[in-house]
This record gives C-alpha cells, structure tokens and sequence, in this order.
C-alpha cells in the first residue's frame, strides 16, 4: 500500500479539515438497511462464505472512494492507492484477534485467501500492533447475534481516521433479507455525500457478485 501526501494548499477541503479535526469527536456515523436477498442466498448456494464475500464487496466500494482512502497526519492528509481490511476473529474462549486481508485480490481468490489467513489468525494472531501499522486499514467487524439501528464504537485518543464497517444480524422483511450496515468515520475527512457514495456502490458491488456467481 503506497500512501501519497495531498497538497493542503490546494486542497479544497482545508476548511472543514482544520475545524472537524479540532473538535474532540470528530467522528460521523450512520447504520443504514442494506438489502442482501439475491446476494445471500446464491453465496448460500455456490458454497461461498457469506462473511468474507460481504467483506470483499464492502472494502471494495470504500476502496473506489478516495475519502475513504485518506489519513490524517497531523496537519496534512495522505491519501492510499488502496487499503486493506482488518477484521476480528472470536476464539472459542470468547475473546477475538484480528485478521488482516487484502480485498485487491480476484473475488475467488480472495475467499480462499481469508479462509487460510482467518485459519492462522485464530491460532496464532492477537490484537497487538506496531505504531502505525494499522494506517492504511479499514476496520471490519460484525454483531451478529443482534439486529441494530444504531451502533456507537470505541475510539482512541488523539482520533484516528480510519473508516469502521460493521455490520448485523439480518432480518426478512416484506420478503426481503435486509442487513444493518453501520459506517463510523473521521469527519475531517468526508461527508455526508461520501457515505451516501459508500452504500450505493456496496449494493453494486453485492449486485456484481451474485451477477457472477449465476454465471
């Protein structure tokens, strides 16, 4: 992952930048219903890991926005040519590690990826990292045992900016299979319209997927 200095002087955003990052919660979130009926029930079908394959589909839209690429440094922002993901993992005795994945990778050969790496991190992984290791990182994690509207997350001090995906337990409604998608991130550095962006090309990327696995 190669992160690039933006240009503050011609950044168009500076304004906003400078006074997002000096609040002391400087965060924006939103959980929205995102529809997974189709999506569901062919990764069902073909054998494919719904969790994994609803990953590859979210890091990808977050991937295709560059807000979604940036970081804050400080006074100045750098922007990734792509991120990666870092998920949690729960063991048997309750507690979790995390499991980082490169969501660059072919679909396919994505899968079999994180079945090997989430394989390993369950066994060998923990949740300590190095300074700055998890920069270029979207974070992903899931509450599964709970349908939710609304989601409220831990966060360190001084803020970071890396966006936080999660997602819910599914429900049926009206004979749809809709997810609650929760989107946490630093306000310095997007709006409401990237977010908007954000589920917009996740239902696309949902809908590419099930397209390709009909075959």
């Amino acid at each position: 992952m190669k992160a690039t200095p933006i240009d503050m002087s011609t950044y168009p955003r500076k304004a906003h930048f400078d006074y997002f990052r000096s609040l002391a919660y400087p965060y924006v979130g939103v959980t929205a219903e995102v529809e997974i009926t189709d999506f569901r029930r062919i990764t069902k079908e073909k054998g494919c890991n719904f969790f994994h394959s609803f990953l590859w589909c979210a890091a990808g839209a977050a991937n295709l926005i560059p807000e979604f690429r940036q970081r804050q440094r400080g006074e100045t922002i750098v922007e990734y040519d792509h991120c990666h993901t870092s998920h949690t993992v729960a063991r048997e005795d309750g507690t979790y590690v995390y499991c980082d994945l490169d969501p660059s990778m072919p679909y396919g050969a994505f899968l079999r990826d994180a079945e090997e790496k989430q394989r390993h991190a369950v066994q060998c992984g923990d949740i300590d990292r190095e300074a700055g290791e998890e920069e270029g990182l979207f974070f992903i994690s899931t509450m599964t045992w709970l349908t939710h509207t609304a989601l409220i997350q831990p966060v360190p001090m001084p803020a970071d900016s890396n966006p936080r995906i999660t997602w819910g337990k599914f429900f049926e409604r009206d004979g749809k299979i809709l997810m609650p998608v929760s989107l946490l991130c630093n306000h310095a550095l997007m709006d409401g319209r990237h977010i908007a962006m954000f589920y917009e090309l996740l239902n696309k990327k949902l809908a590419e997927v099930a397209e390709k696995l009909k075959g």
